[in-house]
Formats: C-alpha cells, sequence, structure tokens
C-alpha cells in the first residue's frame, strides 16, 4: 500500500478519512512490489530450466543466504528512497561498523561484545550525521552523502593500516565473547538436512518490522509524506528532518548488523571491503519498485530486489557460465523492472 503526501501528511495532525473498499485487481496494481514478483518468478524459471542443481534444497539455502546479507541493507535504504533521500555511504558503512567492533576489542582487550556495542552507538553516530547535515545545509543527500562514503573508505584505510599495519584486522577468534556473538549474528540454523544462516532470519524480521512501520504505523505515514511532497507535509505538522535522520540512523542500524555478520562470520575484516556495494542496495529497492523521486515502495519490494539478485548471483554459477554476465543480467534486471513498475504504477492510477 502507497501513500499519496498530502494524505499521509494528514496523520501528523487529524486522522485521514478512510478509502472505501477497493476490488481486488485494483488493490493488485496498486501494489508497489508487483513487477518485482512478475520478475522474480521469470528469474526463478529461467535459472530452474537453466542451471542444474538450481532447485536443490542446499542450492535454494545458498540463494536466500546471498539475498538475505543484501536484503539486510536492502530494507532500510528501501525505507530511506520512499523518504525521498539516498545513502552512498551504506556499503563502506558495513565495513566500518565491522572494523570499529574489531579493533576496538583487540586493542583494548576487553569482550568482544563491548566492542559490538561501542560500534553499535559509533555506526549510529554515522548515520544521525549523515541525517543531520542534509537537514541543516539542505544539500542533496547525493552530495552529503558521497562525502561521507569518501571519507568513510579513506578512515577504514588509514586507521587499520595504521593501528594494525596492514589492510586487515587481527583475529578475534579467541577473544572472550567472540563464540556468544557469533551464534547471534553468524550462525546456522538446521532445518531437516539443510543450514541455513541466521541471517535469512534477521532479514526476515527486519522485513516484517518495516512493513509494519510502512503500512501501520503514523511514523509510515509520515515516510510516505516526507518523500512525496516534504513541503506540504511540513506545513501540515509532519516532523519531516526528524523523520529523515531517523531513516538515515535506520540505514546504520541495518549497515551495523551486516557489518557484525561480516565480522563474526570470518573473525577478521579487510578494510577495503564494501565499496561499491551501495549501488546495488539501491537497485535491489529499486527493482523492488521504490521510486528514485521518493513517496512510493515498500520493504516487501526490497526484500524481492534482494532476492533477484541472490538467484541471479547464485544462478550463473550453477549454470557454469562466466561470472562477467552479472552485472549484465543485473543492468537489464534492473531496466525491465524499473518500466513494468512504471506501467503497473501508471495502470494503477488509471483504474483509481
Amino acid at each position: 500500500m502507497t501513500t499519496t503526501a498530502p494524505a499521509a501528511a494528514q496523520h501528523g495532525g487529524a486522522p485521514a478519512k478512510r478509502p472505501g473498499r477497493r476490488p481486488p485487481l485494483r488493490k493488485l496494481l496498486g501494489r508497489p512490489e508487483l513487477g518485482s514478483v512478475v520478475g522474480a518468478v521469470a528469474v526463478f524459471a529461467f535459472f530452474a530450466v537453466t542451471a542444474d542443481g538450481f532447485l536443490r534444497a542446499t542450492s535454494l539455502a545458498t540463494v536466500l543466504y546471498a539475498s538475505s546479507t543484501l536484503g539486510i541493507m536492502a530494507v532500510p535504504v528501501a525505507l530511506l528512497m520512499i523518504g525521498g533521500e539516498f545513502d552512498l555511504s551504506a556499503g563502506v558503512l558495513v565495513t566500518s561498523s565491522a572494523l570499529v567492533t574489531s579493533m576496538f576489542s583487540y586493542q583494548l582487550t576487553v569482550n568482544v561484545w563491548v566492542g559490538v556495542v561501542v560500534s553499535l552507538l559509533v555506526t549510529l553516530g554515522i548515520g544521525a550525521f549523515n541525517g543531520l547535515m542534509l537537514t541543516r545545509t539542505k544539500l542533496p543527500s547525493f552530495i552529503i552523502t558521497l562525502g561521507t562514503y569518501l571519507m568513510l573508505t579513506g578512515m577504514n584505510l588509514g586507521f587499520t593500516q595504521l593501528i594494525d599495519g596492514t589492510v586487515s584486522t587481527k583475529s578475534i577468534a579467541d577473544m572472550d565473547g567472540f563464540s556468544s556473538a557469533r551464534k547471534i549474528f553468524a550462525s546456522q540454523l538446521t532445518l531437516g538436512s539443510v543450514n541455513l544462516r541466521i541471517t535469512i532470519l534477521w532479514w526476515i524480521v527486519l522485513v516484517a518490522v518495516a512493513t509494519w512501520i510502512l503500512l501501520r504505523t503514523r511514523a509510515g505515514n509520515w515516510i510516505f509524506a516526507a518523500g512525496g511532497a516534504k513541503d506540504a507535509a511540513r506545513a501540515v505538522g509532519v516532523p519531516v528532518a526528524r523523520t529523515k535522520i531517523g531513516l538515515y540512523m535506520g540505514v546504520a542500524l541495518g549497515a551495523w548488523l551486516a557489518g557484525q555478520h561480516l565480522l563474526f562470520s570470518y573473525d577478521a575484516v579487510q578494510s577495503g571491503e564494501g565499496v561499491g556495494n551501495e549501488l546495488i542496495y539501491i537497485i535491489a529497492a529499486v527493482i523492488g519498485g521504490c521510486l528514485i523521486t521518493g513517496g512510493y515502495g515498500s520493504a516487501v519490494g526490497s526484500a524481492i530486489g534482494a532476492l533477484i539478485f541472490g538467484m541471479t548471483s547464485k544462478g550463473i554459477v550453477f549454470a557454469e557460465w562466466d561470472a562477467d554476465w552479472f552485472k549484465f543480467f543485473l543492468g537489464a534486471m534492473l531496466l525491465l523492472a524499473t518500466l513494468l513498475n512504471a506501467w503497473v504504477r501508471k495502470r494503477a492510477e488509471a483504474t483509481a
């Protein structure tokens, strides 16, 4: 369900009048993730036919894992895009989060959980910085977060080499708290004969919470209003600045969670990781139905976009094709999904 800016903005003050019941077909056409669902079915069918072993339970578990590591970030990025903004620092922020945990714990020889908490505070602080800079300076989010991206990229490499002497952190596998932290952030769940990574569970929880926020809370109405028509929303009492700061902190929370998984999966971190991933998060959100202009999209759509990414990246491997074709498929899917989403949206508006 999407909300137009004026209607959403009313929830900042007086409650909006609920519309009458819509026919099922019209409701279906109004869903922003409809195009991505069609795309996901097509990609699944394609690799089910062309890639041997794609339908095996273990292969599907691998696809879900690849999708979840992207989806954990695609969900908050989608909410931010619905709110009308971008975050080009999201990819390197994941690495920054992991580096803070690792270096703080190792250098001060404290329990790993202390580093985890410090990392959470630092990462949320960076998200708040992005939001505050955006709302105070009125500069485009592209410029603000591009600056943050460059600073974090340099800091990740510079601090790691300064403190550890290399581009990689030291192993923290033998430190207190590592085993319990790994169970939370990087363990496996056994379902029958298949092992599922815990990131899949975190991903599902994030999608459910984000969907609830968007469709069942006043904050969700504020997000749609801030992205659809922020001036009109501000005029009727929507806290646009506070909403956008909160959305950037939501991206930071996702980056922290993804960063902890990265660290506790391998017990060390390469400081140059994460560069370029921010574009993949945005692509997943756009494939899932989010508009570049804001005010339209869903958390479920971003999850489907991430699933398409996972199926494509692993399907090419299972089909034993040259991995260079991956970006071609991803680009083609982005264009097709965007065109389909635009068509669906026009049909929905025409039948409204």
